[in-house]
């Protein structure tokens, strides 16, 4: 029987575009289903004691940089470690994701979600431009619609619903992975996800 993770990211996290990719193979391994659930990183912050990274002590906004590169190594994953246009509000891009995951379903709204976290990360674009979002709509094959359609309130209103299921679920960080109550925080714990749905860890 097919098991349901619920995805919990913030469009403008580094380890949830690190972690994509392998993700969502893992789901096409596992068969299972997935919800996708961008929250508003800052509201879960506050709620859990995390703080965003330029408050952090300098030798924690230096090693975050170390691992960035040892990963992005590791796993032959382009990315810029100061990218052009981080930090910016993710909001409007994780409405976007709520949108097309109404309207278009689960597949697209991973796809839609890859191309976000690539257009931070690799390409260097302005997730926080609307004309930008409608861009990664096209190159997605998806409705432009749906940048309109993200803007309503009952899509702020999943957005905010979201945040408060990230919160009650006890998700501190990003990217979560949740089975059946069960949190797997970071992108380096996608073996256990994997054993979790049922599948074989990698070698």
């Amino acid at each position: 029987m097919s098991r349901t993770v619920d995805y919990y990211i913030a469009p403008i996290s580094p380890w949830s575009y690190l972690g994509h990719q392998r993700f969502t193979a893992v789901v096409k391994a596992t068969g299972a289903s997935v919800r996708v659930r961008p929250f508003d990183i800052g509201a879960v912050f506050a709620a859990s004691g995390g703080v965003p990274n330029a408050q952090r002590p300098a030798q924690r906004q230096a090693y975050r940089l170390v691992e960035i590169a040892r990963f992005s190594t590791a796993l032959e994953i382009p990315m810029h470690l100061h990218p052009k246009f981080f930090p910016v509000p993710g909001d409007a891009a994780a409405r976007l994701i709520i949108a097309v995951e109404r309207f278009d379903g689960q597949d697209a709204a991973l796809r839609i979600t890859g191309a976000v976290f690539a257009a931070v990360w690799a390409q260097e674009r302005d997730i926080a431009n609307q004309t930008v979002l409608s861009e990664l709509l096209a190159e997605c094959g998806l409705a432009a619609e749906r940048a309109q359609q993200a803007q309503a309130p009952d899509i702020q209103a999943l957005y905010e619903e979201f945040t408060r299921q990230a919160i009650e679920a006890q998700v501190f960080g990003a990217p979560s992975y949740v089975i059946d109550g069960e949190i797997f925080w970071g992108q380096d714990r996608l073996d256990f996800v994997r054993k979790a749905l049922g599948g074989q860890p990698s070698p």
